[in-house]
């Protein structure tokens, strides 16, 4: 079907061609512009003088000398206009963090108010008596008295609650601070779109004779549908001066129908306001032909644009089927074939899987598109370094000057791994490194600007407000330098870099000149950064491409006078098409019908003509839409598409869409016992390398890890962290202990509970001398603990407490050794009979002797450890449920011990700081088993891990611990998996375990 431009276009060259370059042509956007140029261009066919193109925006703008305010400078006069009001009812005062999202609701409200002519003296007008009502708004229609009733009769009943005080208290202020916030505009030579087109709709702008430019021709508007009263007003003045021309996009499907919302604004424009269609409103595209409609339904957000694969190939089968028909230039025919297709986003979040998604090359060869909506900002990664700049200057203003200035290591590796710093791998991995090394989780910033460059730049902090704006643009403009000087930078990335810096001088000109009305307490640091962020989060660049030619891809308001022979949507559900929002405002929904203002339904059909508007000269539609459910979607295809096939007797089709999803199939892997690996393995056996507890108790948890750590070497990954990790916690805690005990040793052979509890004050000076030693590897770095640093050395210290407790009740003993690593050997059968020894080695906690003789191996635990156990054979079971690494390592220091120094009957020890509650047997290991009683009955008996029961489980430690090296000696066998999830699960070398 003809394009409505196309019609437009021959119509003008019928009735104003003369005249054309004397016309000035009004479109609501500026994107139909190049289409009716293109089509005049066509018709004319030769070199003519075109006419003058404005969006209703800018042709309004030429009624005022007033320059039009952008949104700061509204919202810096409204700020300042507000207050003084505030100042006047009590003396009060909020900040411009606190009223920036108010200010963005009264001032949609103001433009709302100003567009629709309503008078605000009567709008905001407090009214609670309803005689007063009946008598002051006689004029009303008896639905609109009755909306104005229920609103103020719901406010008098109470009389009233905090909420309502509120409002109420807003409400008197607002016919106040709308003439105000006006005033001060205007002293500074400034005005509002909304308000200039009241002006000039109420004859009082100052350019209002602007139109007589346009007297030798006419004001052609072309596209409008919902027209606000200021529009529909001077509309029809224009009309009856014969100044204008208006092309309505009409069908008398919509148009005819009263109860179809599609046409609910252009029947209010011929009907209600008398404006004449320079077009046959009788026609009716939707019911002049038959035509096919696919919907999609596909089950995710993304998934919407992915199917485009299959609907874009689609197309191209049917046009080579054509263009065999046809012989045309190839270069015409790939342009030709892909205009006649556009992708609508109903829902823009779906831009970047769009452009992902787009069929490639070799399915589609050339593919050209057009995105004219514009990429977002916070998509690029432009924005993440400015982000990434802002969040770290708002680090730097909240900390205390007088501590000196640090950020965190993670934003510094932020800052190195940005595409657009362009630090060499080897210069990264070196600063990186150095600070693991250090474990400088705050980074001192002097280290970071002695570097220079772009480190000078990013990190030096920025104390004024305002100057925040200028550091920001002296570090894009840096980096943008580099990026020129390395010939890296995309053409997307230059807009962009271009776009932010015109943004920030807009914003440093707005704030400049709304300095001296500001109170300082405004101009703090965190609200200009937000003002930044908020700034830069409405950029929006177009890609390449030509508008006239390629798939073409924007939203639903873009396609307004445009028209395509394939229409594609994506976002097809209800909430998005039509949205179920109006979107925040003051002025509630009761008043807005009395006063005439948008309302939901109003939105619904501007969404409805849209759409309709969209499908009606297309040749073929595909309409897709999202059937999860979450938070944000219903998982319902929208009305309209309902409604459509309803009404229109088009073919519909339905598709459901089915993404195939392959999980890849992991196979676990064993690592086979290779010579080379033997050669490693044996230099336990030749006394080269000794065996720890803890490699044991990797082996017996998770073979396969054992390999990894010990014998292949691959070492886990070194981080940093801002947290104190468990075992850092524990480390930290076990070398309190040793200096503690080791101080109190060298006073007295034996300790006591009077000296336990005369030294204890020296805990908490320990405990930040080893925190400094563990998290900054340095004890004299002056530091001071903040957050959750305080946190953990308190439980630290709670933890000391409970280990003191209890040896202050089991004292007197005496101390043998602290933290002492001691070897002993041990012999076993390898796997073909043959005599075996290892070197085990140890590093024992603690090893004291007690009043009563008893010689203790203590192992300290701060974390979930257990004392209980079911059998010796549960811990050595690789596959099992039951093991007990405490106990396995405990025994194991035990022997070590008991070999070492030639000593027998040792008893091992676990203080679990955790469950320790004051029992001097809360340090025992026990387990429960089947024994006789006196009386020759098999009862189930809690034993503790001592006496002649620890001697019989140890000869069974022994025996295991023999079985389990035979096994790891033995080339036969590989290292394997546990088949018990829970002995893997945090392990380091998780994803190796599979192929």
């Amino acid at each position: 079907m003809k394009p409505f431009l196309a019609e437009v276009a021959e119509d003008l060259i019928q009735q104003v061609q003369d005249d054309l370059q004397h016309c000035a042509i009004i479109f609501n956007n500026k994107r139909p512009a190049v289409y009716l140029q293109k089509h005049l261009a066509a018709l004319i066919n030769k070199p003519f003088w075109s006419p003058t193109f404005y969006t209703i925006q800018e042709f309004f703008a030429k009624s005022t000398s007033l320059k039009i305010a952008d949104f700061y400078a509204q919202f810096f006069s409204l700020h300042s206009v507000y207050n003084d009001l505030l100042a006047k009812e009590h003396g009060g005062y909020i900040d411009m963090a606190k009223f920036f999202p108010i200010a963005k609701i009264i001032l949609s409200d103001f433009a709302q108010v100003d567009h629709d002519l309503v008078d605000p003296e009567k709008l905001f007008k407090e009214l609670e008596d309803i005689a007063l009502i009946d008598q002051q708004f006689d004029y009303l229609s008896a639905e609109q008295h009755q909306f104005l009733m229920q609103f103020w009769t719901s406010y008098s009943e109470g009389k009233h609650k905090k909420q309502q005080e509120n409002f109420i208290k807003m409400w008197r202020r607002m016919p106040l601070l709308y003439t105000e916030f006006h005033r001060s505009l205007a002293q500074k030579g400034l005005i509002t779109h909304a308000q200039a087109a009241r002006q000039l709709a109420e004859g009082k702008a100052d350019h209002a004779d602007f139109i007589t430019e346009f007297k030798a021709g006419k004001l052609i508007f072309v596209g409008f549908n919902a027209l606000n009263l200021s529009e529909a007003q001077l509309f029809k003045q224009w009309q009856d001066q014969g100044l204008t021309r208006f092309y309505f996009d009409s069908d008398s499907y919509f148009l005819n129908d009263p109860l179809q919302e599609a046409g609910l604004f252009l029947r209010k424009n011929i009907d209600r306001f008398g404006l004449i269609n320079a077009l046959d409103n009788q026609r009716s595209f939707m019911r002049a032909q038959q035509r096919p409609v696919s919907v999609y339904k596909v089950e995710g957000h993304n998934a919407q644009a992915k199917i485009l694969n299959i609907i874009l190939e689609s197309d191209d089968k049917e046009d080579k089927d054509q263009e065999a028909k046809e012989a045309k230039d190839e270069a015409a025919k790939d342009q030709e074939k892909d205009s006649k297709t556009v992708i609508v986003l109903a829902d823009e979040t779906l831009l970047l899987p769009t452009l992902q998604t787009i069929p490639s090359e070799d399915k589609l060869p050339k593919v050209n598109i057009n995105v004219t909506m514009g990429i977002s900002y916070i998509s690029s990664t432009l924005f993440g370094l400015a982000d990434l700049w802002l969040t770290t200057q708002g680090h730097l203003s909240a900390l205390p000057q007088e501590n000196g200035y640090s950020v965190t290591a993670s934003m510094v590796e932020n800052f190195l791994t940005h595409p657009l710093i362009g630090i060499s791998e080897r210069k990264r991995a070196q600063i990186l490194t150095a600070f693991i090394k250090e474990n400088l989780i705050q980074v001192p910033i002097e280290r970071l600007t002695r570097q220079g460059g772009l480190f000078s730049d990013f990190f030096t902090p920025v104390t004024e407000p305002l100057a925040l704006i200028k550091a920001l643009k002296q570090l894009l403009e840096a980096v943008l330098r580099k990026q020129l000087k390395a010939t890296q930078l995309k053409k997307i990335d230059a807009d962009l870099f271009i776009k932010t810096i015109e943004e920030l001088n807009r914003l440093y000109d707005t704030l400049l000149l709304a300095t001296a009305q500001l109170n300082a307490e405004s101009l703090q640091p965190k609200f200009i950064i937000s003002l930044i962020q908020k700034a830069l989060q409405g950029i929006s660049v177009p890609l390449s491409g030509d508008p006239l030619y390629g798939i073409q891809v924007m939203g639903l308001l873009e396609t307004r006078n445009l028209n395509y022979e394939h229409i594609v949507v994506l976002g097809m559900n209800d909430g998005i098409i039509p949205k179920t929002t109006l979107g925040n405002t003051f002025i509630p929904d009761s008043l807005r019908r009395v006063y005439g203002l948008p309302v939901l339904e109003n939105l619904d059909a501007i969404s409805a003509y849209m759409f309709y508007r969209l499908v009606q000269r297309a040749e073929k539609v595909s309409l897709v839409y999202n059937s999860l459910t979450d938070e944000s979607n219903s998982g319902e295809p929208s009305r309209f598409l309902k409604q459509l096939e309803y009404e229109s007797g088009f073919d519909f089709s339905y598709y459901e869409q089915d993404l195939q999803i392959e999980v890849e199939q992991k196979q676990e892997i064993s690592i086979a016992k290779t010579p080379e690996i033997m050669q490693e393995l044996t230099k336990f056996l030749q006394g080269q390398r000794t065996l720890s507890a803890s490699a044991l108790s990797c082996y017996i948890a998770n073979p396969i890890d054992f390999y990894y750590k010990y014998i292949a070497g691959v070492k886990e990954p070194e981080e940093l962290s801002e947290v104190v990790e468990a075992n850092s916690l524990g480390t930290i805690l076990h070398a309190v202990m040793e200096t503690f005990y080791a101080e109190l040793k060298q006073k007295s052979a034996i300790i006591s509970k009077d000296s336990i509890q005369k030294e204890r004050g020296s805990i908490p000076a320990l405990i930040a001398k080893h925190f400094q030693l563990e998290i900054y590897k340095n004890e004299q770095a002056a530091r001071s603990f903040k957050g959750i640093q305080q946190v953990v050395i308190a439980i630290i210290q709670e933890y000391i407490d409970i280990i003191l407790k209890h040896d202050m009740e089991t004292a007197p003993f005496q101390i043998i050794q602290l933290e002492d690593k001691l070897t002993a050997n041990f012999d076993f059968t390898t796997y073909d009979g043959q005599p075996a020894q290892i070197t085990l080695q140890g590093t024992i906690d603690r090893v004291d002797i007690t009043s009563d003789q008893v010689t203790r191996i203590v192992d300290y635990k701060t974390g979930g450890d257990q004392l209980s156990y079911s059998t010796i054979e549960g811990i050595f079971d690789s596959h099992g449920k039951k093991q007990n690494k405490a106990l396995l390592q405990t025994l194991f220091y035990t022997y070590v011990y008991e070999k070492s120094k030639n000593k027998k009957f040792v008893e091992p020890n676990l203080y679990v700081v955790r469950s320790m509650k004051g029992n001097k047997e809360d340090v025992y290991f026990g387990c429960k088993r089947h024994v006789m009683d006196d009386t020759g009955k098999e009862k189930r008996t809690a034993l503790l891990l001592r006496g002649d029961f620890l001697a019989a489980e140890k000869t069974i430690f022994q025996e295991l611990l023999a079985t389990a090296l035979a096994e790891l000696f033995n080339p036969h066998i590989n290292f394997y998996k546990s088949e018990n999830e829970e002995n893997y699960k945090y392990s380091p070398y998780k994803e190796l375990m599979y192929r």
